[in-house]
């Protein structure tokens, strides 16, 4: 789950330069991405910010679904923006932000070129690394290995989770902060990094390890076997591009292991790709639509299933006030084709759609272009969508399992007990149909 949620968060819903996401950190969210580059050469620039302060008047111009721009007079804006002086890039950026937030839209955006690469990383589902997760002891301030992520240059190494990390690139770690040590884990692929380790029962060691681009797992799964019933538990983190085939991945092995039916977590999730929430939607349903879009001029487009589903066992969807964007196309979907059961609390209620475009500085752009729907046309804009079964968190609930994720699907969690109530009731009106 992430904590401190707010609208800031960037959004994706990607699908033609679409992004469909609300996230704590300025990482992504959208319907299939598309990032679209600019034309003006980077070497423009350097001579003069206002090339960029521009590029970014222009695509508002031309994508912003509100062709009144909030009641803002946008060609007098050009003119105010051109006048302006700008004596470097960081300039240019702030007179971009103050004009956006004219707009009235939190999720048109300016990132400047390091926060825009994170968002690109992360809509991607890869990085550049070493595949390590790090944690920060507190008693100690040690900086500890969490895991490793499977088939990454640090899992072939032999590291483990509990190693300690003495150096990275021959720095102590002593005072380095957890963003201080992932900038230097984190480079190109091709280059190395080097880790003094610190293990039990053995010598400080080093390991030099080369990064490579790596799939980040957006999708954790496990058999919960309860009361002698085997129930599959899927965990989706943020709808990436590698989603779905880690979605299809989880629902083929656990199918195989004999379960009456499926808990899909979606709680906490900001959303990501609007391409990946269709194709997962369509791993769980045969027919019916999934979602629809309405650009500035009233184009619609229809997403729907395509009888490609790969189960019909009962589904539960688990979602809460975090649950965004892509989040709310697939539990919408899933929600009105009858589909799946949904429980928890209300989600976040964001219904629009963002378009991703790479500026000439690196820096990016992510416009407001479209707003989209359930299949039954509501508008879920700053409303959510209303679970089937609400089950609501204490704060000291909601605080335990933030703090402790492995309480999540546990006898602690009263929102996964009620979606295997409801598998296990499922599974007995079966039964007793068949009998």
């Amino acid at each position: 789950m992430k904590k401190n949620y707010n609208p800031q968060r960037s959004i994706k819903l990607k699908g033609q330069g679409i992004l469909l996401k609300a996230t704590a950190i300025i990482a992504f969210s959208g319907i299939g991405l598309q990032f679209l580059n600019s034309p003006v050469a980077a070497s423009t620039l350097e001579d003069n910010p206002k090339v960029i302060v521009d590029e970014v008047w222009q695509l508002i111009n031309e994508q912003f679904v509100d062709r009144q721009f909030n009641q803002v007079n946008w060609q007098a804006k050009r003119q105010e923006l051109l006048h302006n002086s700008y004596e470097n890039s960081k300039q240019a950026y702030q007179s971009i932000r103050n004009v956006l937030r004219e707009l009235g839209d939190p999720y048109t955006r300016f990132l400047p070129p390091e926060e825009f690469t994170q968002l690109t990383d992360e809509t991607s589902g890869e990085m550049s690394g070493i595949g390590v997760k790090i944690a920060i002891a507190q008693s100690k301030k040690d900086l500890y290995i969490v895991d490793t992520i499977k088939n990454s240059p640090a899992a072939k190494a032999g590291i483990k989770s509990g190693d300690r990390l003495i150096r990275i690139n021959g720095k102590p770690t002593a005072l380095m902060t957890m963003d201080d040590a992932y900038k230097e884990i984190q480079g190109q692929d091709g280059s190395k990094v080097n880790l003094q380790i610190a293990r039990s029962n053995r010598d400080i060691f080093s390991l030099t390890l080369t990064r490579e681009k790596i799939e980040l797992p957006n999708v954790s799964y496990s058999l919960k076997k309860e009361d002698r019933l085997k129930v599959g538990y899927i965990k989706l983190d943020e709808f990436s591009s590698h989603a779905s085939e880690q979605v299809k991945e989880a629902i083929v092995d656990l199918s195989k292991q004999k379960v009456i039916g499926f808990v899909l977590d979606l709680r906490g999730n900001p959303g990501g790709l609007l391409f990946a929430s269709v194709d997962i939607a369509r791993l769980w349903m045969n027919q019916g639509g999934i979602v629809s879009t309405v650009d500035r001029i009233g184009g619609d487009k229809q997403f729907a299933a395509n009888g490609t589903s790969i189960t019909d066992l009962p589904l539960v969807i688990l979602v809460n006030g975090n649950s965004a964007s892509a989040s709310e196309i697939l539990t919408g979907a899933l929600k009105e084709n009858k589909r799946a059961i949904v429980v928890g609390s209300t989600t976040y209620g964001k219904g629009t759609v963002q378009s991703v475009h790479t500026l000439s500085d690196g820096s990016g752009l992510a416009v407001t272009i479209a707003r989209y729907y359930p299949p039954s046309g509501a508008d879920i804009n700053h409303k959510g969508i209303k679970p089937d079964i609400s089950v609501d968190l204490t704060n000291e609930q909601q605080n335990a399992l933030e703090s402790d994720p492995n309480l999540l699907a546990s006898n602690l969690d009263p929102q996964y007990l009620r979606a295997v109530y409801i598998l296990k009731t499922a599974k007995i009106n079966t039964q007793m149909m068949n009998n």
